[in-house]
């Protein structure tokens, strides 16, 4: 009985010790999750507080600018698609359609549209030929341009994605981001949910231990 007695109390040292490992593993995930918490909001204000600055300089928005305001957009803002137009021009039309639409799907990117003939002089500076054509800016330097429907399948029914792959080659827009789930935040529990649960099997097991070597006594 002795023998018995002993190994039990030998268990129940390994699970105290055992327990106490857990209880300090599960104290330090608490308090690196209270920290987190703590953190968010602060960053999540910013980031509120950067869109809104961001929106009021016309992010998010398709929008026609000045020849006199063009340069000011494309060396103060990192990327800018610039699509130069006719009003008469059919086809025109159809290209601010797509932008219009990749304009608030790209919120860090700006999309602007430019009168070519009320831009004589950014028009010769760019050696713009044709109509429609998009320019492309990064950090205020020309990296690529649409001339035309050739580019995209030479027909006026092409889906806007055609546009975009031009534009996310180019690097002028960034793929777009997932929406912002909570999975992180889901396993964080989960992984608390487990723990608590291990700890309340381990206390039973211990007290079934203990109720069982006082049988022996």
């Amino acid at each position: 009985m002795d023998v018995e007695k002993r190994k039990g109390q030998m268990h129940s040292l390994a699970f105290g010790q055992a327990m106490a490992k857990a209880a300090e593993d599960y104290k330090q995930e608490l308090l690196a999750a209270e920290k987190a918490a703590a953190a968010g909001p602060s960053y999540a204000q910013k980031e509120v507080e950067k869109r809104a600055a961001m929106q009021r300089k016309g992010h998010g928005t398709y929008e026609e600018v000045a020849e006199g305001d063009f340069l000011e957009v494309v060396t103060k803002t990192e990327r800018v698609v610039a699509h130069f137009f006719h009003r008469d021009f059919e086809r025109c039309r159809i290209m601010d359609k797509h932008l219009q639409a990749l304009a608030p799907r790209h919120f860090g990117t700006r999309f602007i549209k430019v009168s070519a003939a009320d831009a004589p002089f950014f028009v010769e500076k760019l050696q713009i030929r044709m109509l429609p054509c998009v320019v492309m800016f990064v950090n205020g330097v020309a990296v690529d341009r649409i001339v035309g429907f050739e580019p995209l399948g030479a027909t006026d029914d092409f889906p806007t994605s055609a546009v975009e792959k031009k534009l996310l080659k180019a690097g002028v827009v960034q793929p777009p981001e997932r929406p912002k789930d909570d999975s992180d935040d889901e396993g964080a529990q989960q992984r608390a949910r487990t723990m608590r649960s291990g700890l309340t099997q381990q206390a039973r097991r211990q007290r079934t231990e203990s109720d069982e070597d006082s049988d022996f006594d």
